[in-house]
């Protein structure tokens, strides 16, 4: 009995070992069928990227395909671009060694186009200041400060002028005068002239 006893209570022990064989194999195979269960969802996620990207690349490569004869023909007209480019970098080269050297002659060109201009006008006055009568000239010196003349003949004409003036008020003053005093003595201008 003894031997039963030890045999059940060694069968009680390893039953208590195979239970806690069983647990831990239990929870680790859960633990191991959660682990595969997050893998094939990660994996059904990678795959569908997988898929996604194939499609995206076969998409792109597709567009690749369609645009390498416009890229064919972009580097085809590319080549005389570069040529007519390094044709107008030439001409830009030349340009700017020559511009300086012809802006200074046009320069020179203008400033002798704006002299004969200011002298033909200057000619243009003359020939009409005289091309006018005397009398407008004499008005125009004496009277304006336009005249085209040295400011001399200016000062001269209108002292001149001044005097020639002066003395006709004083000439019609004194007639004036003479014919008062004629009229207050009643003096008949045909007796008194003659006489």
């Amino acid at each position: 009995m003894h031997r039963r006893r030890l045999s059940s209570g060694a069968d009680a022990e390893s039953q208590c070992d195979l239970t806690a064989a069983y647990e831990i194999i239990s929870r680790r195979t859960m633990c191991h069928e959660q682990d595969i269960q997050d893998f094939e969802s990660r994996l059904a996620i990678n795959l569908s990227n997988s898929r996604a990207i194939n499609t995206l690349l076969h998409e792109a490569q597709s567009a690749l395909k369609q645009y390498q004869p416009r890229a064919d023909s972009a580097l085809a007209s590319t080549a005389p671009l570069e040529q007519s480019l390094s044709e107008d970098v030439d001409t830009l080269e030349y340009l700017d060694d020559h511009l300086p050297k012809i802006e200074r002659e046009f320069v020179t060109i203008s400033r002798v186009y704006d002299s004969g201009r200011d002298k033909a006008k200057e000619l243009v006055a003359e020939l009409e200041w005289l091309t006018n009568p005397p009398t407008t000239r004499l008005r125009r010196i004496i009277f304006t400060l336009s005249a085209p003349v040295q400011p001399r003949v200016k000062l001269l004409l209108r002292i001149l002028f001044t005097l020639a003036f002066c003395l006709g008020v004083w000439i019609t003053w004194m007639a004036l005068e003479g014919a008062i005093r004629a009229h207050r003595q009643r003096l008949v201008w045909g007796e008194r002239l003659l006489s």
